[in-house]
C-alpha cells in the first residue's frame, strides 16, 4: 500500500477482532476466549518489528451473526436487533444487523471502537459494513419505510464523526456503494438492496476496501475518480490480484495526480484465519485448499509488487 501523496511504500495490516477482545468497558460483549491487552501488546511489537502498521477491524451494522451463532453484541443487547423476534436460529437470513437508529446502540459501539483502537494504538479503524442485507426492515419500528441508502449513509457519518474526533480514519468494505444491477456484479460484491446512492452522502476521506475475488472489476479506479482513497482487495485467485494491480499501476501512471494518489494499493485478504494462513505460508500446512489458494495469491501478488520501482 502507498500512503496518499508519498512515493514510499507503507505496509499495513488489518486484523478482524470483532468481539474477540476482552473489552473492559463493555465486558458483556467480550468473548471470554478473546485476546487480552497483553496479547495485543505482543501483536503490536511483532508488527513494529516487521514495519507494519496495524488497523483493527470491528464489524459494525451488518455481520452480527454467522450461521446459527448470533454475535456477542446482539446476544448481550437483543434490543439492538434490526429484526427483533424474526428468523429464529438465524434461519432464512445471511447475517443479522443492528438497528442504526436505536437510541442506545452507539453508546455501546463507541466504547468498543475507542477501546479497540486505543489497545491497538491505531490511527484508523476498519468498520466492516459489507454484505448488509438487513436494513430498513419492516420488523424494525424505527427503520421501517426509510431509505436504505440514507440509513446506511447516516450510520457511516455517525461512525466517521466519532473516529474523526480522535483524529482516526475510517476504513470499510466498499461493496454496498456499488450498484449490483448496473454493474452486473450482483448482490455480494455489490448491492441489490438500494444502498449504492449512499456514496454521495458520506465523507470522501473514507478508505474504500474494494473487494473482488473472482474478477478484476474496474471499480477501484471509479472510487478514486469519485474522490475516495481506495484499496483493491483480492483473495484466492492470483490472476485476479495481478489484474487489479495492473489497474492500480495504470491509474497511477496515467491519471491526474489527485486521482492517482487515491489509488492506495493492494490489500490481500485471507478468510481462513491468520494462524492457518501463517502455517500455510511457512509450509506447515499444505492440505487445505482454501488456505493454500490465499497463500499462493499472496505470494504471486507480492512477488510482482516487489518488482515495482
Amino acid at each position: 500500500m502507498r500512503n496518499p501523496g508519498q512515493p514510499d511504500r507503507l505496509e499495513l495490516g488489518t486484523l478482524k477482532f470483532n468481539y474477540n477482545y476482552r473489552y473492559s468497558r463493555r465486558p458483556e460483549v467480550a468473548e471470554p476466549s478473546g485476546l487480552t491487552r497483553d496479547d495485543v501488546r505482543q501483536l503490536l511489537e511483532a508488527c513494529r518489528a516487521a514495519g507494519v502498521r496495524l488497523v483493527p477491524q470491528l464489524n459494525l451494522l451488518g455481520h452480527q451473526s454467522w450461521s446459527k451463532n448470533t454475535a456477542a453484541l446482539l446476544r448481550a443487547h437483543p434490543e439492538f436487533d434490526e429484526t427483533p423476534g424474526a428468523y429464529p436460529n438465524n434461519e432464512g437470513i445471511y447475517c443479522r444487523s443492528y438497528c442504526p437508529l436505536h437510541p442506545q446502540v452507539h453508546e455501546v459501539v463507541f466504547d468498543l471502537m475507542d477501546e479497540l483502537t486505543e489497545a491497538c494504538e491505531a490511527n484508523a479503524l476498519h468498520v466492516g459494513m459489507d454484505e448488509v442485507f438487513l436494513l430498513g426492515e419492516d420488523q424494525c419500528p424505527r427503520c421501517r419505510g426509510k431509505s436504505k441508502a440514507e440509513l446506511f449513509a447516516l450510520e457511516l457519518r455517525t461512525l466517521h464523526a466519532h473516529l474523526a474526533a480522535s483524529n482516526r480514519a475510517l476504513w470499510m468494505w466498499a461493496d454496498r456503494f456499488l450498484d449490483g444491477e448496473t454493474t452486473g456484479i450482483g448482490k455480494w460484491e455489490a448491492s441489490l438492496n438500494h444502498t449504492a446512492p449512499a456514496l454521495a452522502l458520506v465523507p470522501n476521506d473514507i478508505v474504500m476496501c474494494d473487494w473482488h475475488y473472482e474478477a478484476a472489476h474496474p471499480t477501484a479506479p471509479w472510487f478514486a475518480v469519485q474522490g475516495f482513497p481506495v484499496l483493491s482487495c483480492p483473495w484466492r485467485r492470483a490472476s485476479v490480484a495481478l489484474r487489479q494491480l495492473d489497474q492500480v499501476r495504470a491509474v497511477r501512471l496515467s491519471a491526474h495526480p489527485k486521482v492517482a494518489d487515491r489509488m492506495l494499493g493492494m490489500l490481500q485478504t485471507t478468510w481462513c484465519g491468520f494462524a492457518r494462513f501463517a502455517r500455510g505460508y511457512f509450509r506447515e500446512n499444505t492440505t487445505e485448499t482454501n488456505v493454500m489458494e490465499a497463500v499462493n495469491c499472496f505470494r504471486e501478488l507480492f512477488r510482482e509488487l516487489r518488482r515495482e520501482p
